[in-house]
């Protein structure tokens, strides 16, 4: 397991300071609640408010099972805070996997998309050279 942390300052001389966390696991399901609790701690200590919290959590939550279910090796998540935008990234060393449609009915799987999507603000699917990278934003009350 990898783990960094790092405060910078904003490209203008502003108020806010971005924050930045990276997380390496090997992509397996047993290691999705040390990303789900190392995302709760972290955002506790960067000061992101509760409601807000709790949404980023199960954000990445979801985006950190899809990417132990569906990656080989690894997988990544990066959080960064940059003014009142919190910035989820999930990136494993998986294949392409179809995104599930919304007029389905939903089985036992495919939700996790579902509820990210009403959760963030946006997201973004990226199929890499070494896998997937899954986006989302969050906008942070202060």
């Amino acid at each position: 397991m990898y783990v960094t942390d790092s405060a910078r300052a904003g490209p203008l001389a502003a108020p806010s300071c971005r924050r930045q966390a990276t997380l390496t696991l090997p992509a397996q399901e047993a290691h999705v609640p040390a990303a789900r609790h190392l995302a709760a701690e972290l955002l506790e200590c960067w000061r992101v408010p509760e409601s807000d919290r709790d949404s980023a959590v199960l954000i990445v939550d979801e985006l950190a099972a899809n990417a132990a279910q569906y990656g080989r090796e690894r997988m990544t998540l990066l959080l960064a805070l940059d003014g009142g935008t919190l910035h989820i990234v999930v990136s494993d060393s998986g294949t392409a996997v179809e995104r599930v449609r919304h007029d389905m009915a939903p089985d036992e799987h495919g939700r996790g998309t579902g509820i990210v999507d009403s959760l963030a603000q946006s997201t973004e699917v990226h199929q890499t050279c070494g896998g997937r990278e899954v986006r989302a934003c969050l906008r942070c009350s202060a």
